[in-house]
Order: structure tokens, then C-alpha cells, then sequence
């Protein structure tokens, strides 16, 4: 019996790793996302601070975790076989949800989904319990500490409102004082705001990171709750007079040292504080596992874990290795990378491709705050519009020069995001609110952005979107983690064993699957970047190059979308033209991105070439309606072999075979004339395309006559006459595409001065 246990806990700790992976892939953005979008130093840089951080503040993480031993539940009800599957089910359920949300990257928060799965598996052994007893369900209050978890879930709300609304303050009186243009004020006030941000994030250093740590002892403790506003005050002075005095000596830059010195202060805090979030169950274990080795001979199902409530200290050791595991993490996770592009997008500054669609909810919010706007704005006297208008006006030239290439914001907002948020939580911390550092990072980085109108009228239903989104995520994380941890805690309480192997058989299936996901997810984004990415002046060549590429591939795309689409028509292949689906729904976005970045493209063309952007924009306007051909044709197919209908008749799949071999070769004739540049034989295609149409036409003609004869069904009337309707469209679209690419090349050679030959 003792072996099955040890298998348990040696389980436990190889989920702790794993957990240690993921938990840092999501939790990475609450400290990486203001350095990062700013551009305050390299990347390489910035993540030697971040890893520092996370390596010392796991030395400051001392004792057991509090919520995993005692917090939920009272673990001198339940017995030690109960605690060991209590602990394997909530480890089971962290790993599978924190690897799902990096895939799709959405920030959680790691410390509500721990507290909801120990309340879910709880819950569950305590149901099971009860039923078998001679007691109610009602006396599960016995079991669990449901006043903990009530004030964790109104933490959740609280935190949300307040980080949102206080970073949206700071940053809009911050904004005021400072411009865009923050060089001109930052000059005269740099030191003062500086000896704020870095004196309160120094003190967030104390309170949630140092705090804690095994080598503060209590009279010290005591002593900085006594003289906390002395020690405030001292150190605004003294840091604002060393800053005062090496601006004057080197031009020091305040706003970069405080960006990374909060980096430091948040990754130190993380690793401080919520390290017992993936270690602390697995721990856990093992001291319920000593105390039962240490009582020999005990019923592991009858003996009550009561000694859980003792304090425990952690090993220095065993810290470390954890702080490493989370420090290499941060270098090697691809999926925390993504985690933190989601956070940086939703607070650029800049216009761009958004990340989510807008919702029915995010447009009335936008137009009801339009709508108050106004209302208040008719209140403000015009001089005080005016000057409010005017502090928010765009940064100039030179301030844009200065700004690092790539930066989604600036380092003042980098630093009120970074204040407010090390504020906040300190804050939180020295009140007891259990609040989420994920949560209030994460709210004041969007609240800093609304306030500096980074939600413009472009994006602001996108953003909206996208922010209601994660929120929408966090419950669902609460709401997920307590479920799925009671499921899995019931499996294994009657599986014993063999469900024990085969959940974390599951475990691995899934995390496969969501890194081939991910994978997947970043391969299409690295596509749509290199659609996105813009030379920062194109010429006429460019333009060319880029048009001969692109048409290249959307074609060869649309040959095999076709391809595929009439041959799982013809086999009623279902799982053939779901693919197809999903490759022209593919296609969509990457020529819908080259369309919406038209304007931005045009905008980089050199004077000398506008001839060639009115042909590149009729270019794109082709192969947009290639696409949607496209869609016509497959959507219908697919929703016909879906619902069941009846098949083509042997004579229209022949027709419709002959008709994709014409289109096919046409397909094939335009590729090779847009790679190789070899015009004249336009003349050859537009021959082949008169072929094709007369073949629709008696194609269609045939049809008619079955309709007549009712050979064929109204559904497979109205199918196949689609069909042919888009397979002309088709048909003269790439016509128009060759043609359109022969007049860009054509005003190319004009603009160099070159003969232009057809």
C-alpha cells in the first residue's frame, strides 16, 4: 500500500515541474509586459533583470503554503489516502488549465486557479464522504472553510474595478503633467518622479517580496510596520537627490532605470509569493506522506491528516531549484512570449491588425462612453479643453526618433503601469486581501491605456473586446478549476489506481496536443507578420516582388481549396471538406490583412510610385474576390455533404470533373506567368478562359434540361448551378489579376526609365 502512495507522490512532484512551466508561461506577463512593450532594453536585458528577480525571490518564499495545507479545507476531517487525492486531482487539473490558457494566450491568474481546484477537490471528497455517513450535505461547512473562499472570489471583483479604475487615474494625471512629448517636462521633474515611482516600488519590494522571507525576522518586521512613512520619506529624498545628480553628470535616464527596476520588483514578488502556487500541493504531499510513514502500521483511510496545520519551513535547496526551473522557463517558453504579445497588443498605442473581433457588448460600452463623454465634456469650459486637448497631443518628430524601434508604448506609462500595479498590491498584501498580481498588473496596464487614448475610435471595440475576453477567462478559470478537479477527484477516489494512469495519461495527451496547437497558431502568426511587416520605404520593385509572391501562393492555395472541395464533393468526403473549410477560412484572413494594409502601404510608397499603388490596390481587390469565390463554392458543399443531401448524378460529376480539370490548368498557367513575368502568353490564357466559359454554358444548359426532366433535386440544382456561377467568377477574376500584375510591372519599368515590354 505504501508503494501506490510513493507512486502518488513521486506523480505529484513531476507535476510540480510541469506545473512550475506553465504557471510561469502565463504568470510571465504580469512582469514582462510593461519592459517589454515599452522597448526599455533589449529583450536580452530584460530578461536578465526579470530572471534575477525570480531567482532571489525564490529564496524569500518561506514555508508551506497556508491555502494548500489548511486555507480550504480543514484537514483534520479528512484522512490521509483523501488529502493524497485531494492533492494528485488539483495537480492534474493546473497543469491541463494553465496549459490550455498559454496556449490560447490568455493571462490567468495561478493563484485563483489553485484555490478553486483545493476548493473543487475538497468538495468532492467531502460530497463522498457525507454520502456514505449518516450526516446531511449540510454539514459540509464542517469540511470546507467556504468564508476563505468568499473572500477570495470578492478579492477577484474588487481587484478588477480598483486596478482598472486607479491606473487609469494615475496615468491620466501622469499623462497631463507630462506630455507625449515627456522630454521638455521629464527634464525639470525627472528626479521627483523618479524618488516616487522607485521609492514606492522599493516598498512594494519590502512588503509582498522581503516580507516574507526566512532571514526577516520578526522585530524587523515589526520595526518597518512602525516606521514605514520614516523609511518612505527617507528614501524619496535620498533617491531623488542621487537621481538629481546623476541627471546632471550623464544625462541619466530615470524613466528606464524605474522601468526595470519594477520589472525586478514584480518578477522577485511573483517568485516570492506565488512559487507556493505550483510547489505548495506538492509539498503538501509530502509532509502528509512523512507524518504517515512516522505513524506505522496506521489505516492510511482512517488516519486524520490533523498535523497539516503545523507550520513547515521549506529548504533553501529545494527553492532554488524551483527559482531555476521558472528562470530557464522564461528563456525557453514560446508560449510566454505569446502570453505577453496578447497583453501588448491590447495596450498599443499604435493602430494595427487587432487581435480579437469586436462583440455586441464592447460597441454599446464604446458608444455609451462616447455618449457620457460628450455629455460631461459640455460642462468644461473651452480654455480647459483646449489645454486638456493639447497635453494629449501627439509626440513630435523628435520625440518619435528618440522612441525605440518597436515599442508599443512609452516608458512613462511602462513606469505607472509598474508603480501602481507594485503599489497596489503592497498595499493589498500589508491589508491581508488575498488580491491576484496577475489581476492588478494586468487591469492597470489597460486601465493606463484607455487614459492614454490608446483605445482610439479605430480600436476601441477591439480592445474592448479582447479585455472582456481574459476577464471573461478569469471566472472561467474559477469556474473550470473547481470542476474539473471535483471530477477528477471522484474518478480517483472509486478508480483508485488505474485512474490515476490514465489521468495523467491524459495530461500528456493533452498537453501534446495543445503544443501542437500552439505550434500551429505560431506558424500562422509568423505568416500574418510577415504579411503585416513593411518596409520602411518601398519602391516599385517592392511592390512587384511583393504582389509576385503573394499571388503566387493565394493561388496555389486556391488550386488545392478547389481541388479538394469537388473531390470531397464528389466522394461526399466530410472530413476532405472540413479541411477545405479551414483552409479557405485561412486564406480569408491572410488576404483580408493584405487588404486592411493597403493604407499603411501606400502611405511607405516613394513619390514616384502611385501609379504603381492604383495597381496594387486592384491587384489585392482581385484576389480578395478570388476568395470569396472561393467561400461561395466550398461553404455550400460542405453544408450539402453535412446535411445529408442527395449526391451528384454520375453525368454531373463528370461535368464538374472535366470543369476542375480546365480550371486547373488555367490555375496552373497563371502561376508560372506571374513567377516567371512572361506576359505575352496572357494571350494563351484568355483563350483558355473563352474555352472554360463556353463550357459553363453547356454545363449549365445540361443542367437546366435535368431540371426540366426532374432528374436532379432542387438542393442539387441550386448546388450545382453555384458551382458554375463561381467557377466563372473565378475564371475572369484571374484574368484580372494577370492583367492588373502586367499594368504594375509595366508602370515599373516606367518609373526607372526602362522600355516597357508586354
Amino acid at each position: 500500500m505504501d508503494s501506490v502512495y510513493l507512486f502518488f507522490l513521486i506523480i505529484l512532484f513531476i507535476l510540480a515541474i510541469s506545473d512550475l512551466v506553465v504557471g510561469v508561461s502565463n504568470d510571465a506577463v504580469n512582469f514582462l509586459n510593461s519592459a517589454v512593450g515599452a522597448r526599455a532594453a533589449s529583450f536580452k536585458t530584460v530578461m536578465i533583470v526579470a530572471s534575477l528577480g525570480v531567482l532571489i525571490g525564490a529564496t524569500f518564499s518561506s514555508g508551506l503554503m497556508e491555502i494548500a495545507r489548511k486555507g480550504l479545507f480543514f484537514p483534520a476531517m479528512f484522512s490521509f489516502h483523501e488529502v493524497m487525492i485531494i492533492f494528485l486531482a488539483v495537480m492534474i487539473t493546473d497543469v491541463i488549465l494553465l496549459d490550455l490558457f498559454n496556449t490560447f494566450g490568455l493571462p490567468t491568474s495561478t493563484t485563483v486557479s489553485i484555490v478553486f481546484e483545493l476548493l473543487g477537490a475538497s468538495v468532492g471528497i467531502a460530497i463522498i464522504k457525507l454520502t456514505g455517513s449518516e450526516q446531511g450535505l449540510q454539514e459540509i461547512g464542517q469540511y470546507i472553510n467556504a468564508a476563505k473562499a468568499l473572500a477570495i472570489i470578492t478579492a477577484i471583483l474588487i481587484s478588477v474595478a480598483l486596478a482598472f479604475s486607479l491606473g487609469a487615474l494615475v496615468q491620466y494625471i501622469t499623462r497631463l503633467l507630462f506630455t507625449f512629448n515627456i522630454r521638455f517636462n521629464l527634464k525639470y521633474y525627472a528626479a521627483l518622479w523618479g524618488g516616487f515611482a522607485i521609492t514606492g516600488i522599493l516598498y512594494f519590494i519590502v512588503i509582498k517580496g522581503a516580507k516574507g522571507a526566512s532571514f526577516m525576522s520578526d522585530s524587523t518586521v515589526d520595526y518597518i510596520n512602525a516606521h514605514s512613512a520614516t523609511i518612505l520619506t527617507v528614501s524619496f529624498v535620498g533617491i531623488s537627490a542621487i537621481l538629481q545628480l546623476l541627471i546632471l553628470l550623464f544625462r541619466f535616464n530615470v524613466l528606464k532605470l524605474t522601468v526595470l527596476t519594477g520589472t525586478f520588483a514584480l518578477a522577485l514578488a511573483f517568485a516570492g509569493n506565488d512559487l507556493v502556487n505550483f510547489i505548495g500541493v506538492p509539498l503538501a504531499g509530502l509532509k502528509a506522506f512523512q507524518v504517515y510513514l512516522a505513524n506505522p502500521g496506521v489505516d492510511p483511510e482512517s488516519f486524520l491528516m490533523g498535523a497539516l496545520n503545523d507550520d513547515v519551513t521549506i529548504d533553501t535547496w529545494m527553492l532554488l531549484i524551483a527559482g531555476a526551473i521558472m528562470a530557464i522557463t522564461l528563456w525557453t517558453s514560446k508560449k510566454a512570449r505569446t502570453v505577453i504579445e496578447t497583453s501588448v497588443d491590447l495596450s498599443r498605442q499604435a493602430e494595427g491588425a487587432e487581435r480579437f473581433n469586436s462583440s455586441i457588448l464592447s460597441r454599446n460600452l464604446v458608444r455609451g462612453t462616447r455618449n457620457f463623454a460628450s455629455a460631461i465634456s459640455q460642462y468644461l469650459p473651452d480654455k480647459a479643453k483646449h489645454w486638456i486637448e493639447s497635453r494629449f497631443a501627439p509626440p513630435d518628430e523628435v520625440t518619435i526618433r528618440e522612441t525605440p524601434d518597436g515599442a508599443a508604448f512609452d516608458m512613462l506609462r511602462a513606469s505607472v503601469n509598474l508603480v501602481v500595479a507594485s503599489v497596489l498590491i503592497a498595499l493589498g498584501t500589508s491589508l491581508k486581501l488575498p488580491l491576484s498580481t496577475t489581476y492588478v498588473t494586468f487591469m492597470v496596464a489597460m486601465g493606463s491605456s484607455l487614459s492614454d487614448r490608446a483605445w482610439g475610435r479605430e480600436s476601441a471595440v477591439y480592445r474592448i473586446t479582447g479585455v472582456l475576453s481574459v476577464i471573461g477567462g478569469w471566472f472561467f478559470t474559477a469556474l473550470a478549476a473547481f470542476t474539473v478537479s471535483l471530477v477528477a477527484v471522484t474518478l480517483l477516489s472509486f478508480g483508485g489506481l488505474i485512474a490515476s494512469i490514465a489521468l495523467i495519461a491524459l495530461v500528456i495527451f493533452l498537453v501534446y496536443r495543445t503544443h501542437m496547437i500552439h505550434l500551429r497558431r505560431a506558424e500562422e502568426r509568423k505568416i500574418n507578420e510577415s504579411l503585416d511587416k513593411i518596409d520602411e520605404e518601398l519602391n516599385s520593385e517592392n511592390i512587384v516582388d511583393r504582389c509576385s509572391v503573394t499571388f503566387q501562393q493565394v493561388l496555389t492555395d486556391g488550386l488545392s481549396i478547389l481541388d479538394e472541395t469537388i473531390m470531397g464533393l464528389v466522394d461526399e468526403d466530410r472530413k476532405l471538406l472540413r479541411n477545405a473549410k479551414t483552409n479557405a477560412e485561412n486564406l480569408n484572413l491572410s488576404t483580408k490583412r493584405l487588404k486592411n494594409h493597403i493604407s499603411a502601404t501606400l502611405q511607405h510608397l516613394k513619390d514616384d510610385s502611385i501609379d504603381s499603388g492604383h495597381y496594387y490596390v486592384q491587384a489585392i481587390d482581385y484576389l480578395r474576390e478570388v476568395n470569396h469565390s472561393l467561400t461561395y463554392i466550398v461553404n455550400p458543399c460542405f453544408e450539402h455533404v453535412e446535411n445529408n443531401h442527395k449526391p451528384l448524378i454520375p453525368s454531373q460529376v463528370d461535368e464538374i470533373s472535366r470543369l476542375n480539370g480546365e480550371i486547373s490548368v488555367l490555375f496552373k498557367d497563371a502561376i508560372r506567368i506571374i513567377q516567371k513575368k512572361e506576359y505575352p502568353d496572357i494571350d494563351i490564357i484568355e483563350e483558355r478562359q473563352k474555352d472554360i466559359l463556353r463550357l459553363i454554358e453547356e454545363t449549365r444548359k445540361k443542367q437546366i434540361k435535368r431540371i426540366k426532366n426532374n432528374e436532379t433535386g432542387t438542393r442539387n440544382s441550386v448546388l450545382y448551378l453555384n458551382m458554375l456561377a463561381e467557377i466563372k467568377n473565378l475564371t475572369l477574376f484571374i484574368d484580372n489579376i494577370l492583367k492588373s500584375n502586367r499594368e504594375l510591372v509595366a508602370s515599373t519599368q516606367t518609373n526607372v526609365n526602362k522600355p516597357v515590354s508586354e
